[in-house]
């Protein structure tokens, strides 16, 4: 009898935790891509004939593959992440985030990752970096500081520049540049480097096209809110004006984001940033070796024997046109949870306090581009504003006016398509990400712990479903 009685007992305690494994909350996952309209053109565009084909032509550029010489795109490096800027930015669609795995050939001792392109680092002398695994995110490096004569970071020396992944040494079309990778090794085994991954465009247009003075009203309406939460905006340094592109809001408008992502990520010198790149560190001794600078430059230009007016233009006015055209993607009011979950997910999230920073919705002044872009509802959930997000994120680097520990609120349209978050892609689980805004220092730190502390599983999952309903 007692042996019964012990049966019992651990069968009601199993039903009691299954029941609680259950309800537990969870990452609904990557919502389907039926009926986002990810990358596609605001309706506005496709109406229009002309500016459908500057998207169309934006578009196959943006997805082209660069060469050093000897090709119809050449510019490629001498330090470059990628040959293209729709390798890394693929997810869900041309336009997007980070891929689920990663876009770089195998080569050298480390050749773990899978290719989906050709040519990229064949016959050249790089070693695929370590943090660069099969099973993604897509990442940008960055050195903090630079190194001590031991190696060790020097922290009254702040760095912060992109250490771009590979060269063209070695390359067929390289000619004789011979220059090496940077010491990624020894900025890991110091803990002297961070990570970016690439911010999504859907709908950067609108966010361009958001006026100074409505941003600036939407910081007040949030000044007195309660839950310790500041922010700032990230300014132009010359007109004053707010900037609003990249993870620390540091670039003004689209077109200085694509000049500089051109030079940057694949090295294309072009008419906003003429000179060939070099390294941190370089840039202020010797400079890049003069047989590594292949190419007459700027490598891109206006084409003054152009057609019409889409192949008169540069590369970076078309990856500009490209991204300005795309229409944000387009929420579900179903999936995942259902609509009752999804609504009660909302209203808990705004409860909370998450929608301080993460403004659910602003107005974009009149466009003199096209009609989608005039006096539109921009339902981007960011404030666009720069926030101190404390130790757990923390990169220890300034972007003009963005200090080591600030970045822009992320918008959130289209999270539900999303496969890595954060600034460096550390989580791939939107618990993490929610739990990575609880630190010292963080603005974030009272919502993150409003969502721990008082909402139940089912909430928390409400919200969860609300976020990827997104």
């Amino acid at each position: 009898m007692k042996g019964k009685l012990v049966s019992v007992a651990a069968l009601v305690f199993a039903v009691a935790l299954f029941t609680n494994m259950a309800s537990a909350q969870s990452d609904p996952g990557v919502r389907s891509t039926t009926g986002i309209n990810a990358g596609q053109a605001l309706a506005s565009v496709t109406a229009d004939a002309n500016l459908s084909t500057f998207f169309t032509n934006g578009l196959a550029q943006f997805a082209e593959h660069q060469v050093v010489t000897g090709g119809d795109n050449n510019g490629l490096g001498p330090r470059f992440n990628l040959d293209g800027c729709g390798g890394c930015h693929s997810q869900p669609n041309i336009g997007g985030s980070s891929p689920s795995s990663n876009i770089f050939p195998k080569v050298g001792p480390n050749p773990q990752s899978q290719a989906i392109t050709t040519g990229l680092v064949s016959g050249s002398t790089n070693t695929m970096p370590s943090f660069v695994t099969a099973n993604g995110p897509v990442r940008e490096a960055r050195f903090p500081f630079f190194f001590n004569a031991n190696g060790t970071p020097n922290t009254a020396a702040p760095n912060g520049g992109v250490e771009t992944l590979f060269t063209v040494s070695g390359r067929a079309d390289a000619g004789s540049c011979n220059i090496s990778q940077p010491a990624f090794a020894t900025a890991l085994a110091n803990n002297n480097i961070i990570f970016r991954i690439p911010t999504p465009v859907f709908g950067a247009g609108l966010i361009e096209n958001i006026d100074d003075s409505t941003l600036l009203a939407n910081q007040g309406a949030q000044a007195n809110n309660g839950f310790g939460i500041g922010g700032t905006f990230n300014h132009n340094g010359n007109d004053g004006t707010i900037a609003r592109f990249g993870w620390k809001a540091q670039n003004k408008s689209l077109l200085l984001f694509a000049g500089e992502a051109y030079n940057v990520e694949m090295g294309v010198t072009n008419e906003l940033f003429q000179q060939e790149r070099p390294l941190p560190g370089e840039d202020t001794t010797t400079g890049l070796p003069s047989n590594c600078q292949l190419n007459p430059t700027p490598e891109d230009v206006t084409h003054a024997n152009g057609t019409d007016a889409s192949s008169v233009s540069s590369d970076i006015e078309l990856f500009t046109i490209f991204m300005r055209s795309l229409a944000p993607p387009t929420p579900s009011t179903t999936s995942p949870g259902g609509a009752s979950s999804i609504a009660n997910g909302r209203s808990l999230f705004n409860a909370i306090g998450c929608a301080t920073c993460h403004t659910p919705s602003l107005k974009t002044g009149p466009s003199n581009f096209t009609s989608g872009l005039s006096n539109a509802t921009a339902n981007l959930f960011s404030d666009l504003e720069i926030h101190h997000m404390g130790t757990v994120l923390a990169d220890n680097v300034s972007q003009g006016g963005a200090g080591g520990d600030q970045f822009r609120t992320a918008p959130l349209w289209g999270l539900g398509q999303r496969i890595f978050f954060l600034h460096d892609g550390r989580c791939s689980d939107l618990l993490c990400a929610i739990e990575a805004h609880e630190s010292n220092g963080g603005e974030a730190t009272t919502a993150e712990g409003n969502f721990d502390g008082n909402l139940s599983a089912s909430q928390q999952q409400d919200v969860l479903n609300f976020l990827r309903s997104l």
